[in-house]
């Protein structure tokens, strides 16, 4: 699946995302920096019942929320020296029944991605708008269409 959304369509699909989405759920967020990564996870995490300010873990590299609805796991692996560091973040524990993981910067970690889970690419089409294109990789549970029908 792939469109051009705004930042409003952006957020209104993560949202979608959380709060429809069936668990476990591994998403990975790849693009540049300030392609929407953050605003998109920020979304699917209110849309899954966090609540307050969703932080991007840039400097702490994993933040964790329990909700009634899903664990939700928000990863940024930026920082990273060296792939096998994710162990350290509690990477063997990602995927359970009922979480939702959130993946900035997988590439960080390729060899060790699930073999099950969601690609999602932004890129950056016009100041405004991103191009996002999100590809299954193995039979992970289906998202909710980027816009809503009319």
């Amino acid at each position: 699946m792939r469109d051009v959304l705004g930042e409003e369509a952006l957020q209104a699909w993560g949202l979608r995302i959380g709060a429809e989405a069936r668990t476990p759920l591994i998403l990975c967020l790849r693009g540049d920096l300030g392609a929407g990564k953050s605003t998109l996870a920020r979304a699917i995490a209110h849309g899954a019942g966090v609540e307050g300010d969703v932080p991007s873990p840039t400097f702490n590299l994993v933040f964790r929320y329990d909700t009634p609805r899903a664990r939700v796991w928000h990863l940024d692996l930026y920082r990273l020296e060296r792939g096998d560091e994710v162990w350290e973040l509690g990477w063997g524990d990602l995927g359970a029944d009922g979480d939702l993981v959130m993946i900035e910067w997988p590439e960080r970690a390729e060899a060790l991605l699930p073999p099950v889970r969601w690609e999602i690419e932004l890129l950056e089409h016009e100041p405004d708008s991103r191009e996002v294109t999100a590809s299954p990789v193995g039979d992970p549970p289906p998202l909710p269409p980027m816009r809503e029908a009319s």
